[in-house]
Parts: structure tokens; sequence; C-alpha cells
């Protein structure tokens, strides 16, 4: 990807402003995929880290710290995260996992309405949670009370635009006894049917919403009424838009597909996709996920599940025709395992799955959210660790404050304890002498690094990005075969 993106992005620029009629992308978009340039080369800075026996050294390079696609930092985020979650937030509980998808027609305006989105995520969380409230008295558990940890994917596993919302629930409720301890009553069992009753129940509050704020209009086909992005951000609209349906300038994909159904047309009604899995109207909920309270492989997997990353390097392949193959993580319905496109139809998605700056991606509902007061009761904080008593200290001048008590369980995770405790992997031991691995110097100085660099043998200038090639921008025949390409604003 780090190649792709290297050799089509000034090539990108040049194909959105002309096609665009002199507009460009907006800045955080432009920022974000020239920082994932510069990200892991040596080049630009590194850590050095040194053996405290045998003085062996290593070079860590600096990351770009973007939360777009780049695989290593929203790596690096999915499992610091994950780690502070199952140590600090969640209580050793049952867990289940619901994903929540839109119609095709409302995913533009909510990859860039952050007001909407939240709004949508809050009446879908509060539904859910307000029917496992009545599902648990059902079963004696009287004033239950669950919470839930949200996550906001911006993209499908072929990196079509597809803001959807995964919610990692605790699967029962907590209740308050007389001697006012917690105890946690979980669901016993989940049926498909009780899981259509609340699809049914989410897609008419969120449609209600949208109604009411404007959003849609008309009855009984409800149409989406234009937001005011193409004016502001016409170039980024007209890639989001066809990011959300694999059209061009960010498509065609070469796969095997059937006809897709529009949504917010059609007769009502619930479609049983599998089981746990039912469709209405171009919504989707899918709950067959689940992890028990003693497996922490399994929790701690489905943590990383809601947050991984959008696209993996080992799922895309540069073919001899100069179109690059993406690996779907499950074969679709259809039977299709890979998609095939061109270089700059992959740019177009990438920037497309970039995050609109100040966004929340992660949520926190019900008992798990900061204003509850049963949060530090369902996972206290953990003891401070002993230590051995100070001496006494000599009286003061004057009388000191009470040191503030910390607001915040959850903390930075080092990159060496991340290696260790996600994929099994120790560098802060020497792989010579087995002496513990130091953070010896950070090395920024353009001087330090070339001559570092170059006493080690490794290159000392960082790749330049390729020149702009002249129209036609896209090097694929295949996408230059489609005839309606000419129509669109990005003509090749």
């Amino acid at each position: 990807m780090h190649r792709v993106v290297r050799e089509n992005l000034l090539t990108l620029y040049a194909a959105v402003e002309e096609g665009g009629s002199g507009a460009a992308l907006p800045a955080f978009v432009r920022k974000e995929l020239e920082g994932y340039v510069a990200c892991g080369l040596l080049s630009r800075g590194f850590a050095l880290m040194q053996c405290e026996g045998c003085k062996q050294s290593r070079l860590v390079a600096f990351s770009c710290k973007k939360r777009g696609f780049c695989p290593s930092c929203c790596g690096r985020r999915m499992a610091q995260t994950a780690a502070n979650l199952i140590d600090h937030v969640l209580p050793p509980v049952p867990l289940r996992q619901l994903v929540l998808t839109m119609p095709f027609e409302l995913r533009r305006r909510l990859a860039y309405d952050g007001p909407l989105l939240g709004a949508v995520s809050r009446v879908f969380m509060r539904s859910v949670l307000e029917w496992y409230r009545r599902r648990m008295e059902a079963e004696g558990a009287m004033d239950g009370r669950s919470g839930a940890v949200l996550v906001i994917q911006r993209c499908s596993s072929d990196l079509r635009l597809n803001p959807h919302i995964h919610a990692v629930l605790l699967d029962g409720a907590f209740t308050e006894g007389a001697d006012g301890e917690l105890s946690f009553h979980a669901l016993p069992r989940l049926r498909t049917e009780e899981l259509a009753d609340v699809l049914q129940i989410v897609r008419v509050l969120i449609l209600r919403l949208l109604v009411r704020r404007g959003v849609v209009q008309g009855e009984p086909d409800l149409t989406v009424v234009d937001d005011d992005l193409a004016e502001r951000e016409p170039a980024l609209a007209q890639l989001a838009s066809a990011a959300v349906l694999g059209q061009p300038p960010a498509g065609p994909a070469l796969r095997r597909r059937n006809p897709i159904e529009i949504a917010l047309r059609g007769r009502p009604g619930i479609t049983v996709a599998s089981p746990l899995s039912v469709r209405e109207l171009g919504f989707s909920l899918h709950a067959a996920t689940r992890a028990g309270a003693e497996d922490e492989r399994a929790r701690e997997a489905l943590i990383k599940y809601i947050l991984r990353p959008p696209v993996a390097h080992e799922r895309l392949r540069i073919l001899p025709n100069d179109l690059v193959r993406l690996e779907l993580k499950k074969p679709w319905s259809d039977g299709t395992t890979a998609v095939e496109m061109d270089p700059l139809s992959l740019l177009s998605r990438l920037c497309a799955a970039v995050p609109p700056p100040r966004r929340h991606t992660v949520i926190y509902a019900g008992v798990l959210g900061a204003a509850s007061k049963w949060r530090s009761r369902i996972r206290p904080a953990p003891e401070p660790p002993e230590t051995l008593p100070a001496p006494a200290p000599l009286p003061p001048l004057a009388p000191l404050p009470d040191p503030p008590s910390p607001t915040r369980r959850s903390r930075y995770w080092p990159w060496l304890e991340l290696l260790a405790r996600t994929w099994g992997i120790d560098r802060g031991t020497c792989e010579s002498c087995g002496g513990k691995m130091k953070l010896h110097a950070l090395v920024q100085d353009s001087q330090s690094i070339a001559r570092i660099l170059h006493h080690l043998g490794e290159p000392t200038e960082a790749p330049t990005l390729a020149a702009a090639r002249g129209p036609p921008y896209w090097k694929s025949r295949v996408f230059r075969q489609k005839p309606r390409v000419q129509e669109e604003l990005f003509d090749t």
C-alpha cells in the first residue's frame, strides 16, 4: 500500500484538481495521505534502543500517528485501546457484539455529519439498552442496567465508504440488591425473532430522527436531502459518493456480484440472512458473536476486532496489469473473495476512509458511560502496589494540600509492552546476551540520522513521490473501458 500511495499520490492530486474545476482535497485528507508516506521511514528520524549489557543497538522508526488507514498506527491504537478496555473498563461478564449497518443513501451524509452520526448512535444504543432492561425484567432481574462500548467504523471489507456501528454490550444487566451490592444477570439466550424486534424498533426511531432533522423527507418513499458538503468540499463529496457504491472514480471493482437493492425502498419486512442476522429496508443488524466471561482471549479478540484498521498490508497485492488486488476477510454471498481496481481508485477509497478531525470514534454508553454512578462500582480502580514505608519527613513550613485523586485509570502503553501483550514478541530483551533494551536517544537531527544510517548501510534518503502523470490518469484499461466514465466528474 505504501508503494501504491507513493507512486500515485501526486497523480491523484492532479486528477482531482483538473476534474473538480480547481477544487483540491481538504487539508485533513492531504495531511493523512502525506503523513502515511513518511510513516516508518528511518530517514525521517528514529528512536535508538541499546542493550544495557552488550551495547547492541536497535533502531525504531517514528510513526505518523494517524487514525485513518495506516495499518501500523491504527494497529497500535487498536492494541492499546483494547488493553485498556479489558484491564480497566469492561467487567468480567459475557460480551456480545452488535453491528448496525445503514442504507446506502445515508452513508455519505453520516460519514461527514458528526452531530447526526452521534445522534443516530445514541438512538441505537438507547433502544438496545432499553430492550435489554425489558428482556431481563422478564427473567426476574428488575430495574436492570446494561452498558456498551461503541466503535464507529467507516469502511467495508473492500474499503467502500460504509459508516457503521460496532457495539460490544454487556450481555445481560446489573441490578442493585437491598444491601447495595451490584450483581450481574446474564441473558440466557438471544433468539433471531428478538433481534428482528430490536431492528424494527431501531429503524423506526432512526428514521423518525432523520425526518425530524430534515435529513430525509417524503412518504412512503423516503428521499435523502442533500447537504452542503458538495458546496464546501466538491472534490471530497464526489469521491465519497463514488466510494459508497464503488463507482468511478473510486471504482469499478472487478468481481462477481448480485444486484443490490436500492435502500429505503421496497416493502417493509424482516429478512433473515443467517441466525442472529436480520435486514429490513437497507438496515441490517448482526449479533451472532459472543465472548464468555472467563474467556479472556476471546474477549480481547472481540475488542480488537471492532477497533481493527480498515485494511492490512497482507491483503493488498499489485498485479502485473497494474491493477491492485484487495483480498477480502470473508467471502461475500456471491462467492467473491477479492476485488481488483485501479491504483487511483484505491486512493480514492482511502481518501473517503479518513475521518474528519475532532470526531470521536469510541463511545461509552449505559453503566460504562462517564456519567454513570455505577461505573466505578462495576470495575473498581486497582489498588496501588505496596511500597516500603518512607522515612518520616521533616515538618513543613506550611501545610501542604492533599494531592488530587486520579481520575483516569487508562494509561499509555509503551511500544515494547504492546508488542509483548498483543503479538507475543519480546523486543525488550537483547537477542545476543539476553540483556534489557532501553531507550538511549531520540535521533531527529538530519546530520545525525544520515551518519548513523550510512554506518549501518541503510538508505539515508526517503523515497520520493512519483511525478504526476498526464491524462489519462487512470492506468487501468478496465477503468477506461467503462462507457459512463466520461460522464463522471473526473474525466479519464
